[in-house]
């Protein structure tokens, strides 16, 4: 029988994952699996959270 219980993940946890992948230049799968979440949880391209300094950027 499976189990229920659902992971979540707060969107300062998938903005960090995120920059994580920006800053080392590395694949989102491999963070993904260094982080142990599914590389779906760490969104690629234009849909992915954006920092809170570019959020800012874009206000100006």
């Amino acid at each position: 029988m499976g189990s229920n219980y659902t992971k979540r993940y707060t969107v300062e946890f998938k903005q960090d994952a995120v920059a994580l992948v920006d800053s080392s230049g590395r694949a989102v799968t491999e963070v993904a699996r260094e982080l142990g979440v599914s590389p779906e949880l760490v969104p690629a391209g234009q849909d992915r959270p954006r920092s809170g300094a570019a959020r800012r950027a874009d206000q100006r």
